[in-house]
């Protein structure tokens, strides 16, 4: 018996804080370790999540994630903020009436 590992794989995502989340880059192996040092080089928070990277792989560059996900893309999120020390800009508090 043997242990298939599976290959390394990366994801991207932008959110520009109103619309869902788009993949900006997406790969497996090489490709994957290119995301993963550009990100470390910028100091993006980075989340290993080898399901969700799954479930976002089958999706093309430049696409939104679907609604399905909205609620774990959303804690990704909130993580990131989290561990870059940001508070999300609460639009509607700053408006002007």
């Amino acid at each position: 018996m043997t242990d298939k590992q599976e290959p390394l794989r990366a994801i991207a995502l932008e959110y520009d804080g109103e619309n869902a989340p788009i993949v900006t880059a997406s790969g497996e192996g090489a490709i994957a370790e290119e995301i993963l040092r550009i990100a470390r080089e910028h100091n993006i928070p980075l989340r290993e999540d080898a399901l969700l990277a799954e479930l976002l792989s089958d999706l093309n560059l430049g696409e939104e994630i679907p609604p399905m996900l909205y609620r774990v893309i959303a804690e990704v999120i909130a993580y990131a903020y989290l561990v870059s020390g940001k508070v999300p800009v609460n639009k509607k508090e700053n408006s002007s009436p």
